[in-house]
Protein backbone atom coordinates (compact mmCIF):
# COMPACT_ATOMS: atom_id res chain seq x y z
CA UNK A 1 0.00 0.00 0.00
CA UNK A 2 1.35 3.45 -0.90
CA UNK A 3 2.02 6.08 1.74
CA UNK A 4 -0.76 8.26 0.37
CA UNK A 5 -3.25 5.38 0.54
CA UNK A 6 -2.24 4.67 4.14
CA UNK A 7 -2.67 8.30 5.05
CA UNK A 8 -6.10 8.41 3.41
CA UNK A 9 -7.17 5.72 5.85
CA UNK A 10 -5.66 7.52 8.82
CA UNK A 11 -6.77 11.09 8.16
CA UNK A 12 -10.09 12.59 9.14
CA UNK A 13 -11.24 15.00 6.43
CA UNK A 14 -12.42 18.30 7.90
CA UNK A 15 -14.71 19.42 5.11
CA UNK A 16 -17.14 21.42 7.23
CA UNK A 17 -17.87 22.50 10.81
CA UNK A 18 -19.65 19.24 11.61
CA UNK A 19 -16.80 16.97 10.50
CA UNK A 20 -14.29 19.23 12.26
CA UNK A 21 -16.24 18.92 15.50
CA UNK A 22 -16.51 15.15 15.26
CA UNK A 23 -12.79 14.75 14.63
CA UNK A 24 -11.90 16.96 17.58
CA UNK A 25 -14.34 15.18 19.89
CA UNK A 26 -12.93 11.76 18.96
CA UNK A 27 -9.34 12.90 19.39
CA UNK A 28 -9.94 14.40 22.82
CA UNK A 29 -12.15 11.53 23.98
CA UNK A 30 -9.32 9.08 23.32
CA UNK A 31 -7.03 10.82 25.83
CA UNK A 32 -6.55 9.40 29.31
CA UNK A 33 -7.29 12.82 30.81
CA UNK A 34 -9.09 15.82 29.25
CA UNK A 35 -6.73 18.72 28.55
CA UNK A 36 -6.78 21.86 30.64
CA UNK A 37 -4.90 23.53 27.79
CA UNK A 38 -5.36 22.61 24.13
CA UNK A 39 -2.68 24.11 21.89
CA UNK A 40 -3.26 24.84 18.22
CA UNK A 41 -0.12 25.80 16.35
CA UNK A 42 0.43 27.46 13.00
CA UNK A 43 3.60 27.14 10.90
CA UNK A 44 3.83 30.89 10.22
CA UNK A 45 1.92 34.10 10.89
CA UNK A 46 -0.21 36.02 8.44
CA UNK A 47 -1.71 33.22 6.30
CA UNK A 48 -5.48 33.54 6.64
CA UNK A 49 -6.32 29.83 6.63
CA UNK A 50 -4.78 29.14 10.04
CA UNK A 51 -6.55 31.83 12.15
CA UNK A 52 -9.81 31.02 10.40
CA UNK A 53 -9.39 27.35 11.34
CA UNK A 54 -8.69 28.51 14.90
CA UNK A 55 -11.95 30.47 14.94
CA UNK A 56 -13.91 27.41 13.82
CA UNK A 57 -12.23 25.22 16.41
CA UNK A 58 -12.90 27.74 19.18
CA UNK A 59 -16.60 27.94 18.30
CA UNK A 60 -16.86 24.15 18.66
CA UNK A 61 -14.81 23.99 21.86
CA UNK A 62 -16.93 26.67 23.53
CA UNK A 63 -19.88 24.32 23.08
CA UNK A 64 -17.79 21.71 24.93
CA UNK A 65 -17.06 23.94 27.93
CA UNK A 66 -13.93 25.88 26.91
CA UNK A 67 -14.07 29.37 28.37
CA UNK A 68 -10.92 31.17 27.21
CA UNK A 69 -8.75 31.79 24.17
CA UNK A 70 -5.05 32.61 24.53
CA UNK A 71 -2.98 34.14 21.73
CA UNK A 72 0.70 34.78 21.08
CA UNK A 73 0.32 38.42 22.08
CA UNK A 74 1.44 40.61 24.98
CA UNK A 75 0.03 39.39 28.30
CA UNK A 76 -0.89 42.87 29.55
CA UNK A 77 -2.05 44.42 26.27
CA UNK A 78 -4.59 41.59 25.94
CA UNK A 79 -6.67 43.13 28.73
CA UNK A 80 -7.81 45.76 26.19
CA UNK A 81 -9.31 42.99 24.07
CA UNK A 82 -10.75 41.18 27.09
CA UNK A 83 -12.48 44.37 28.23
CA UNK A 84 -13.93 44.84 24.74
CA UNK A 85 -15.32 41.32 24.45
CA UNK A 86 -16.77 41.88 27.92
CA UNK A 87 -18.70 44.92 26.67
CA UNK A 88 -16.45 48.00 26.83
CA UNK A 89 -17.28 50.89 24.48
CA UNK A 90 -13.79 51.17 22.96
CA UNK A 91 -13.79 51.28 19.16
CA UNK A 92 -12.87 47.98 17.53
CA UNK A 93 -10.03 49.53 15.48
CA UNK A 94 -8.41 50.88 18.65
CA UNK A 95 -8.79 47.48 20.31
CA UNK A 96 -7.04 45.77 17.40
CA UNK A 97 -4.26 48.38 17.37
CA UNK A 98 -3.56 48.44 21.13
CA UNK A 99 -4.78 45.07 22.39
CA UNK A 100 -2.40 43.01 20.27
CA UNK A 101 1.39 43.18 20.20
CA UNK A 102 3.64 42.63 17.14
CA UNK A 103 0.98 44.12 14.86
CA UNK A 104 -1.10 40.96 15.20
CA UNK A 105 -4.33 42.98 15.35
CA UNK A 106 -4.00 43.23 11.56
CA UNK A 107 -3.66 39.48 11.02
CA UNK A 108 -6.65 38.16 9.04
CA UNK A 109 -9.09 36.37 11.31
CA UNK A 110 -8.36 38.35 14.47
CA UNK A 111 -11.00 41.01 13.86
CA UNK A 112 -13.51 38.23 13.23
CA UNK A 113 -12.41 36.50 16.43
CA UNK A 114 -12.83 39.60 18.59
CA UNK A 115 -16.22 40.44 17.10
CA UNK A 116 -17.43 36.84 17.60
CA UNK A 117 -16.31 36.85 21.23
CA UNK A 118 -18.11 40.12 21.94
CA UNK A 119 -21.31 38.86 20.33
CA UNK A 120 -21.08 35.51 22.14
CA UNK A 121 -20.50 37.10 25.54
CA UNK A 122 -23.30 39.66 25.30
CA UNK A 123 -25.96 38.95 27.90
CA UNK A 124 -24.20 35.92 29.36
CA UNK A 125 -23.26 35.41 33.00
CA UNK A 126 -19.55 36.06 33.78
CA UNK A 127 -18.94 32.36 34.39
CA UNK A 128 -20.16 31.56 30.87
CA UNK A 129 -18.26 34.26 28.98
CA UNK A 130 -15.19 33.44 26.90
CA UNK A 131 -12.20 35.42 28.13
CA UNK A 132 -9.33 36.65 25.97
CA UNK A 133 -5.69 36.37 27.08
CA UNK A 134 -2.23 36.91 25.68
CA UNK A 135 0.74 34.87 26.86
CA UNK A 136 3.62 36.63 25.16
CA UNK A 137 6.36 38.30 27.18
CA UNK A 138 6.53 42.11 26.78
CA UNK A 139 9.45 41.89 24.38
CA UNK A 140 9.68 42.97 20.76
CA UNK A 141 12.07 42.19 17.93
CA UNK A 142 14.37 45.11 18.77
CA UNK A 143 14.64 44.64 22.52
CA UNK A 144 12.72 44.78 25.77
CA UNK A 145 11.48 47.45 28.19
CA UNK A 146 13.03 48.05 31.56
CA UNK A 147 11.47 46.74 34.78
CA UNK A 148 10.20 50.13 36.03
CA UNK A 149 6.49 49.60 35.36
CA UNK A 150 6.41 46.01 36.61
CA UNK A 151 8.38 46.60 39.82
CA UNK A 152 6.60 49.87 40.62
CA UNK A 153 3.22 48.18 40.21
CA UNK A 154 4.12 45.45 42.69
CA UNK A 155 5.70 47.87 45.15
CA UNK A 156 2.68 50.20 45.04
CA UNK A 157 0.30 47.28 45.51
CA UNK A 158 1.97 45.94 48.63
CA UNK A 159 1.03 47.61 51.93
CA UNK A 160 3.95 49.70 53.23
CA UNK A 161 4.44 47.38 56.17
CA UNK A 162 5.02 44.40 53.81
CA UNK A 163 7.49 46.05 51.45
CA UNK A 164 11.03 44.62 51.68
CA UNK A 165 13.91 46.84 52.83
CA UNK A 166 15.59 46.56 49.44
CA UNK A 167 12.97 48.77 47.71
CA UNK A 168 14.27 51.92 49.39
CA UNK A 169 16.68 52.46 46.45
CA UNK A 170 14.19 51.48 43.76
CA UNK A 171 13.72 54.80 41.95
CA UNK A 172 17.45 55.57 41.82
CA UNK A 173 18.23 52.16 40.38
CA UNK A 174 15.85 52.46 37.44
CA UNK A 175 17.79 55.24 35.74
CA UNK A 176 16.55 56.37 32.32
CA UNK A 177 14.17 54.13 30.41
CA UNK A 178 16.38 54.57 27.34
CA UNK A 179 19.16 52.75 29.20
CA UNK A 180 17.05 49.60 28.95
CA UNK A 181 15.44 50.03 25.55
CA UNK A 182 18.62 50.72 23.57
CA UNK A 183 18.06 48.66 20.37
CA UNK A 184 21.80 48.10 19.96
CA UNK A 185 21.71 45.83 23.03
CA UNK A 186 19.86 43.14 21.10
CA UNK A 187 22.98 42.42 19.04
CA UNK A 188 25.81 43.94 21.08
CA UNK A 189 26.25 42.65 24.66
CA UNK A 190 28.38 45.68 25.51
CA UNK A 191 25.40 47.97 24.82
CA UNK A 192 23.24 46.22 27.44
CA UNK A 193 23.05 47.20 31.10
CA UNK A 194 21.67 43.79 32.01
CA UNK A 195 24.72 42.82 34.07
CA UNK A 196 25.40 46.23 35.59
CA UNK A 197 25.48 46.70 39.37
CA UNK A 198 22.10 48.36 39.36
CA UNK A 199 20.56 45.63 37.19
CA UNK A 200 21.82 43.03 39.66
CA UNK A 201 20.41 45.07 42.55
CA UNK A 202 17.05 45.24 40.78
CA UNK A 203 17.04 41.46 40.38
CA UNK A 204 17.35 41.16 44.16
CA UNK A 205 14.49 43.62 44.62
CA UNK A 206 12.34 41.72 42.12
CA UNK A 207 12.96 38.50 44.03
CA UNK A 208 12.19 40.20 47.36
CA UNK A 209 8.93 41.66 46.06
CA UNK A 210 7.81 38.34 44.57
CA UNK A 211 8.60 36.61 47.84
CA UNK A 212 6.65 39.21 49.81
CA UNK A 213 3.62 38.64 47.57
CA UNK A 214 3.80 34.87 48.05
CA UNK A 215 4.10 35.12 51.82
CA UNK A 216 1.19 37.55 52.10
CA UNK A 217 -0.93 35.73 49.54
CA UNK A 218 -3.65 34.35 51.87
CA UNK A 219 -4.75 37.79 53.10
CA UNK A 220 -4.05 39.77 49.93
CA UNK A 221 -5.86 37.33 47.65
CA UNK A 222 -8.86 37.10 49.95
CA UNK A 223 -9.19 40.89 50.05
CA UNK A 224 -8.79 41.50 46.29
CA UNK A 225 -8.35 38.46 44.02
CA UNK A 226 -8.13 40.51 40.83
CA UNK A 227 -5.65 43.03 42.21
CA UNK A 228 -3.52 40.27 43.67
CA UNK A 229 -3.39 38.36 40.37
CA UNK A 230 -2.40 41.60 38.60
CA UNK A 231 0.43 42.21 41.07
CA UNK A 232 1.66 38.62 40.78
CA UNK A 233 1.73 38.95 36.98
CA UNK A 234 3.84 42.09 37.25
CA UNK A 235 6.21 40.45 39.73
CA UNK A 236 6.62 37.48 37.39
CA UNK A 237 7.22 39.83 34.47
CA UNK A 238 9.79 41.94 36.34
CA UNK A 239 11.84 38.86 37.14
CA UNK A 240 11.62 37.64 33.56
CA UNK A 241 12.57 41.00 32.06
CA UNK A 242 15.63 41.27 34.28
CA UNK A 243 16.69 37.76 33.25
CA UNK A 244 16.16 38.78 29.63
CA UNK A 245 18.33 41.89 30.00
CA UNK A 246 21.02 39.80 31.68
CA UNK A 247 20.92 37.45 28.70
CA UNK A 248 21.33 40.42 26.34
CA UNK A 249 24.49 41.35 28.26
CA UNK A 250 25.87 37.82 27.91
CA UNK A 251 28.77 37.16 25.54
CA UNK A 252 28.08 33.43 25.26
CA UNK A 253 28.26 31.97 21.76
CA UNK A 254 24.60 30.84 21.91
CA UNK A 255 23.37 34.25 23.08
CA UNK A 256 20.34 34.42 20.76
CA UNK A 257 19.28 30.92 21.82
CA UNK A 258 19.63 32.05 25.43
CA UNK A 259 17.37 35.05 24.76
CA UNK A 260 14.79 32.81 23.09
CA UNK A 261 14.88 30.42 26.03
CA UNK A 262 14.23 33.20 28.56
CA UNK A 263 11.34 34.38 26.39
CA UNK A 264 10.00 30.81 26.25
CA UNK A 265 10.23 30.54 30.04
CA UNK A 266 8.20 33.74 30.43
CA UNK A 267 5.62 32.50 27.94
CA UNK A 268 5.30 29.19 29.78
CA UNK A 269 4.89 30.95 33.13
CA UNK A 270 2.09 33.08 31.67
CA UNK A 271 0.33 30.05 30.21
CA UNK A 272 0.45 28.15 33.48
CA UNK A 273 -0.85 31.20 35.34
CA UNK A 274 -3.79 31.41 32.92
CA UNK A 275 -4.56 27.71 33.36
CA UNK A 276 -4.58 28.21 37.13
CA UNK A 277 -6.82 31.27 36.88
CA UNK A 278 -9.28 29.49 34.57
CA UNK A 279 -9.34 26.11 36.30
CA UNK A 280 -12.78 26.68 37.84
CA UNK A 281 -14.35 27.90 34.60
CA UNK A 282 -13.09 25.47 31.98
CA UNK A 283 -10.25 24.53 29.64
CA UNK A 284 -8.40 27.02 27.42
CA UNK A 285 -7.42 27.04 23.75
CA UNK A 286 -4.01 28.58 22.99
CA UNK A 287 -3.01 29.60 19.47
CA UNK A 288 0.56 30.46 18.45
CA UNK A 289 3.40 29.43 16.17
CA UNK A 290 4.01 25.67 16.16
CA UNK A 291 7.54 26.24 17.44
CA UNK A 292 6.23 27.78 20.67
CA UNK A 293 3.68 25.06 21.41
CA UNK A 294 5.20 21.74 20.37
CA UNK A 295 6.75 19.64 23.12
CA UNK A 296 9.91 19.08 21.08
CA UNK A 297 12.36 21.85 20.40
CA UNK A 298 14.62 20.67 17.60
CA UNK A 299 18.34 20.96 18.12
CA UNK A 300 18.10 23.66 20.80
CA UNK A 301 19.34 22.80 24.28
CA UNK A 302 16.53 24.86 25.84
CA UNK A 303 12.88 23.88 26.12
CA UNK A 304 10.16 25.66 24.15
CA UNK A 305 7.19 27.12 25.98
CA UNK A 306 5.20 24.04 24.99
CA UNK A 307 7.88 21.70 26.30
CA UNK A 308 7.90 23.53 29.64
CA UNK A 309 4.11 23.60 29.89
CA UNK A 310 3.88 19.95 28.88
CA UNK A 311 6.30 19.02 31.64
CA UNK A 312 4.09 20.79 34.17
CA UNK A 313 0.67 19.66 32.91
CA UNK A 314 1.42 16.20 31.51
CA UNK A 315 -1.67 14.70 29.85
CA UNK A 316 -3.59 17.87 30.59
CA UNK A 317 -1.66 19.54 27.74
CA UNK A 318 -2.56 18.55 24.17
CA UNK A 319 -1.04 19.90 20.95
CA UNK A 320 -2.43 20.15 17.42
CA UNK A 321 0.18 21.30 14.91
CA UNK A 322 -0.81 22.61 11.49
CA UNK A 323 0.94 22.99 8.16
CA UNK A 324 0.33 23.69 4.49
CA UNK A 325 2.10 23.58 1.14
CA UNK A 326 0.21 21.66 -1.53
CA UNK A 327 3.09 22.12 -3.98
CA UNK A 328 5.69 20.24 -1.93
CA UNK A 329 7.74 17.46 -3.47
CA UNK A 330 6.10 14.01 -3.23
CA UNK A 331 8.92 12.61 -1.07
CA UNK A 332 8.28 15.13 1.72
CA UNK A 333 5.90 15.08 4.67
CA UNK A 334 4.03 18.03 3.22
CA UNK A 335 3.79 16.33 -0.18
CA UNK A 336 2.22 13.10 1.11
CA UNK A 337 -0.13 14.97 3.47
CA UNK A 338 -1.27 17.14 0.58
CA UNK A 339 -2.02 14.07 -1.52
CA UNK A 340 -4.10 12.60 1.32
CA UNK A 341 -6.07 15.82 1.98
CA UNK A 342 -9.03 17.18 0.03
CA UNK A 343 -9.51 20.46 1.92
CA UNK A 344 -8.26 19.98 5.46
CA UNK A 345 -7.48 16.77 7.31
CA UNK A 346 -6.49 15.71 10.81
CA UNK A 347 -3.88 12.97 11.28
CA UNK A 348 -3.27 11.51 14.78
CA UNK A 349 0.49 11.56 15.34
CA UNK A 350 1.13 7.91 16.34
CA UNK A 351 -0.65 6.57 13.26
CA UNK A 352 0.92 9.21 11.02
CA UNK A 353 4.42 8.46 12.20
CA UNK A 354 3.91 4.72 11.73
CA UNK A 355 2.71 5.22 8.15
CA UNK A 356 5.65 7.35 7.00
CA UNK A 357 8.68 5.77 5.34
CA UNK A 358 12.02 6.41 7.10
CA UNK A 359 13.26 8.36 4.08
CA UNK A 360 10.51 10.99 4.18
CA UNK A 361 11.85 14.54 3.97
CA UNK A 362 10.68 18.03 4.89
CA UNK A 363 9.15 20.46 2.40
CA UNK A 364 10.49 23.92 1.69
CA UNK A 365 9.10 27.08 3.36
CA UNK A 366 6.41 28.81 1.35
CA UNK A 367 6.80 32.31 2.87
CA UNK A 368 9.08 34.13 5.30
CA UNK A 369 8.73 32.72 8.79
CA UNK A 370 7.17 29.44 7.63
CA UNK A 371 8.78 26.51 9.43
CA UNK A 372 7.54 23.30 7.76
CA UNK A 373 6.80 20.42 10.09
CA UNK A 374 9.78 18.11 10.41
CA UNK A 375 9.01 14.36 10.40
CA UNK A 376 11.66 13.84 13.11
CA UNK A 377 9.77 16.14 15.46
CA UNK A 378 6.22 14.85 15.02
CA UNK A 379 6.13 13.60 18.61
CA UNK A 380 5.95 17.23 19.68
CA UNK A 381 2.24 17.18 18.86
CA UNK A 382 -0.69 14.82 19.35
CA UNK A 383 -2.07 15.35 15.87
CA UNK A 384 -1.35 17.26 12.67
CA UNK A 385 -3.93 19.24 10.73
CA UNK A 386 -2.91 19.79 7.11
CA UNK A 387 -4.58 22.52 5.05
CA UNK A 388 -4.58 21.95 1.30
CA UNK A 389 -6.98 24.69 0.17
CA UNK A 390 -4.86 27.77 0.80
CA UNK A 391 -2.93 29.88 -1.66
CA UNK A 392 -0.28 30.44 1.01
CA UNK A 393 -0.47 34.22 0.62
CA UNK A 394 1.01 36.00 3.63
CA UNK A 395 -0.83 39.19 4.54
CA UNK A 396 1.49 41.96 5.75
CA UNK A 397 0.60 42.82 9.32
CA UNK A 398 3.81 44.53 10.50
Amino acid sequence: MSTAASLHGIGRQLDDQASLGRALDELLAARSEPPALLALGEPTHGIEAFPLLRNEILAHLVERGYRSIVLESDFFAASVVDDYVDGSTTEIDEVLATGFSHGFGSVPGNRELVEWLRMHNAGRAPSDRVRFYGFEAPVEYAGAPGPRRALSTVNDYLPATLRPESVRDLDALFGEDSDWTNPAAMFDPAASIGESDRARALRIIADDLASALRRAAPDLHAADPTGFAHAVAHARTAQGLLRYHAAMASSTTDRIALLLSVRAEMMAENLLAIVTQERQRGPSLVFAHNSHLQRTHGEMSWGSAGALVGLALGERYAVLATDANPDSAPDTLQGVLSEATTRRALFPTPALRAALPPSIGTGKPIVRGHIPLNPAELDGSDAVIFIADTDGKQHQYW
